[in-house]
Formats: C-alpha cells, sequence, structure tokens
C-alpha cells in the first residue's frame, strides 16, 4: 500500500463507523407472522417501522447485514433539499403545480429530518450549515444564475449566487467560477442519525431481525409469504426499503431501480487552522461535474471527508482512494502531504426519470430511488409509507402520483454505466482543462 497516500493505521471502512460501530442486534429467530415486514433496516425502513408501531401494528424489519450496513451509514452526511430536476425542468415535464409540489417535497424533507431529531434528542451533529454548489466553468456559472432567475423567489428564498471574486469568503480554492449558497442544506453524522432512530423504532416495539436476506415474496389468498434464509414469515403487509440494493425478491423494482457506487475517504486531522483556511463557512460542498464529487469537514473540525463516483465498475475503495484524493488534490493542492485513514463505498440509487418513487405494486409497498440525496428523502418519504401502510392520514404524496417506469432494456445490471462514466470523466476533464487554460 502506498504509503504516501495512505496512513498507517488505514482502515477500509467508513469513517462514521469508528464512533458508532455497527450495533449488535441480539440473534432471534423468525416470527411465524406479522402485521407488517419490511426489508431493508435503513433511513427509509426504521422511518417506516416507526410510523406503523407508533399506530399499533406489530412491524419486523428483516436485512441481509448488520442494521444500517448499506448506505444509511456509508453516506456523506449531507442533508440535502435536493430533487435532481429543476424547478424549469420540472414545469415542462409536469406543469407548474406538480413542479412546486414536487421541490416542496424537498424542502419538507429537511425540516423533517430536522424535527425528528430534536423530538427523540438524537445526539447526530446535525447543524444547518448551507451548501455552496461550485461551478466548474463560466458557462456554469451562467446557467446557474439563469436557472436561478427562471425559479420564483418564494422557492428560491436565501439562494444566492457567489461570483469568482467573492468565492474565497465560501472555499478557500480558486477551483471554481463562483457558484451558488443554498442556506436550507445541512450536515449531520450519518451513523449516529441512524442508530438513533433505531433506538426510537426498538423502543417503540418494532423487531429488527439481521442476516436475515429476503429470497421472494409471494402473496396467498390475502396474505404475503416472505420467504428469507431464516425461513419465511407470514404478513398482511410488505414495505420494501432495500433502495441501492434492490434485488431479486422485487425483480419489478429491481428493473427500476440504478444502483451507482459512491466513494468516500477521510483525511488524517490537519494541522490546526488548516480547515478554517479550506472550509471558512464550514458549509458542505458539491459542483457542477458530470461525475459528481461531495465533500465537507467532519464534525469535529479535523478532516476533510471527500466523496464522489471515480470508478467505471466497482472497486476495492483502497483502489479508488487514490483517484479521489488527486480531486480532492485538484481543489486543494495544499493537502498534498496529508494521507488518507479511511475509505469505503456504498450504493445509492437512481431512477430513470431522476425522482424518487413510493406507491404500491401487485399489493406491495415501496420507496426508493433518492438519486443521491437519500438522508432527508428516505427518512420523509418512509414516514409517509409507514404512515399509509397503517391508513393514517399524512400519507399523500406529489411523488406517488408519478408512473415508476423502467426501460425495455434495463433488467437490473447497469451495463450502461461504464461507458457513461467514461464518457463524462472525459467531458468534465477536456471541460476543466479548457477552463484552466483560459483562466492562467
Amino acid at each position: 500500500m502506498n504509503k504516501k497516500v495512505f496512513s498507517g493505521d488505514y482502515a477500509g471502512k467508513p469513517y462514521w463507523w469508528e464512533r458508532t460501530p455497527r450495533p449488535e442486534i441480539q440473534d432471534c429467530p423468525l416470527p411465524k407472522s406479522s402485521d407488517v415486514v419490511i426489508l431493508g433496516s435503513g433511513y427509509t425502513g426504521l422511518s417506516a417501522a416507526i410510523q406503523t408501531t407508533r399506530h399499533n401494528l406489530q412491524t419486523v424489519v428483516i436485512d441481509a447485514e448488520d442494521a444500517g450496513w448499506g448506505c444509511s451509514t456509508r453516506n456523506g452526511g449531507q442533508v440535502s433539499t435536493s430533487i435532481k430536476s429543476s424547478y424549469p425542468e420540472l414545469c415542462r415535464q409536469f406543469g407548474k403545480d406538480q413542479a412546486l409540489a414536487i421541490i416542496n417535497t424537498g424542502k419538507e424533507s429537511v425540516q423533517w429530518v430536522e424535527d425528528f431529531i430534536q423530538q427523540n434528542n438524537i445526539d447526530c451533529d446535525y447543524q444547518n450549515t448551507g451548501r455552496f454548489h461550485g461551478a466548474h466553468s463560466p458557462q456554469e456559472f451562467q446557467n446557474m444564475c439563469r436557472t436561478l432567475e427562471e425559479t420564483p423567489e418564494f422557492l428560491s428564498k436565501g439562494i444566492h449566487t457567489i461570483n469568482i471574486e467573492q468565492q474565497r469568503a465560501e472555499i478557500g480554492s480558486n477551483y471554481y467560477y463562483g457558484g451558488t449558497v443554498n442556506p436550507g442544506c445541512s450536515s449531520i453524522d450519518p451513523a449516529r442519525y441512524h442508530q438513533g432512530m433505531l433506538n426510537t423504532a426498538v423502543t417503540q416495539g418494532c423487531q429488527i431481525i439481521t442476516h436475515c436476506r429476503g429470497i421472494n415474496i409471494q402473496k396467498q389468498n390475502g396474505v404475503f409469504h416472505v420467504s428469507t434464509t431464516k425461513g419465511t414469515i407470514q404478513a398482511r403487509d410488505v414495505i420494501v426499503a432495500t433502495n441501492g440494493y434492490t434485488g431479486n425478491p422485487t425483480p419489478w423494482m429491481q428493473r427500476r431501480i440504478i444502483p451507482i457506487g459512491s466513494y468516500i475517504i477521510a483525511t488524517e486531522p490537519l494541522p490546526g487552522g488548516m480547515i478554517g483556511e479550506l472550509l471558512p463557512t464550514n458549509r458542505v460542498i458539491t459542483d457542477t461535474l458530470k461525475l459528481v464529487v461531495y465533500y465537507r469537514a467532519c464534525p469535529d473540525q479535523e478532516r476533510i471527508l471527500f466523496g464522489g463516483r471515480v470508478s467505471i465498475r466497482e472497486t476495492d475503495p483502497a483502489i479508488s482512494a487514490p483517484k479521489l484524493r488527486e480531486l480532492m488534490l485538484d481543489r486543494f493542492p495544499s493537502l498534498t502531504d496529508i494521507r488518507i485513514t479511511h475509505s469505503w463505498m456504498g450504493f445509492v440509487a437512481y431512477t430513470f426519470d431522476k425522482l424518487p418513487h413510493l406507491g404500491v405494486h401487485d399489493g406491495v409497498h415501496y420507496c426508493m430511488g433518492y438519486c443521491g440525496s437519500g438522508i432527508s428523502l428516505s427518512s420523509y418519504l418512509g414516514a409517509k409509507t409507514g404512515l399509509r401502510v397503517a391508513g393514517q392520514e399524512g400519507h399523500d404524496s406529489p411523488l406517488d402520483r408519478h408512473k415508476f417506469k423502467g426501460r425495455f432494456y434495463y433488467r437490473g445490471n447497469p451495463w450502461f454505466l461504464k461507458p457513461s462514466v467514461f464518457y463524462f470523466r472525459i467531458r468534465d476533464q477536456l471541460s476543466s482543462q479548457n477552463t484552466r487554460t483560459q483562466k492562467t
């Protein structure tokens, strides 16, 4: 292992797990029946379970791994309002009323997370930091300004542009050509947030069965039979909350979810004062490159966490780490001598229309496809799914009014990612090189 890149205590696992190890849940037999069975113990599944148990429905959550082993404890901890499509794009697709409703769902989801944390006294380093979205070229900055002008003021309230002369107040880097600041975004320790959600669900009476992989779901005489590696359980209702890990047990959903690996590194502690120079406002950062990167300071303000999509095919995080580090150094050349202590990856779930979806198919409830904004959307929409199953008010969402479409050429194996990533990587490189040349 390259000693110039990796620290002596390098670990190929999430930095978050150092502080919050995967929970040890006592092994117990699978019950023969339950009112509700939920596949997936991440944010979506637990948020739904909290609602169903709160309304007196016996609920069992099963997971193929440890509780929260997937992206719920592997993400970068950025709590975003992001609906991937812009308001003008959504207007063209669905009309102004639906576009407004969808955008507002993103805003509501962030507020839901903040309220949930406060109501349940969860210590997870939640901070309303805001987000800086950097423009990697002058053209992208112009596009940002145009999109903001086309967005009604009541939707873009507080969001403003920062030009290239002003951006040093936001980020200690000359990499960008200005950007936008969105004060509605936050940061969090995702593993501690998940642990708080898990504790809440268990306290209310939800049963968590780990290392229990779902194999098949069948409905007979109005009752679901969920086959697992620990036996079969019957249920009145089933919720699929597997997102980027959706697989064979639910083929219809698998054909509509595109799992994309997202990679993150954590640096060793930086010299005193350096974080304040590089990230003076402590915002979370994203940019306009097609192969998205995202980064932030860790909660204790000692390290930088830097994530993105860097591999054409899924690889060992130790192999992807040097590539991520190169992208980090493009933005912060002063980190040349700083090594990596942690590197990991997880699968996020994209959809073909870039929208999350919740609904019912063949009697099975589903909630998934957050397109990289999973903390807020999965928590909020998971709760709505739980309310729907419990027959309670408040479950309605504009995102359950649109068909969850697949493609005739896709059966769950994202073969097109390799050429797509290669194309966008070359495009980003050429675009960056051209603008750097112009800049110098």
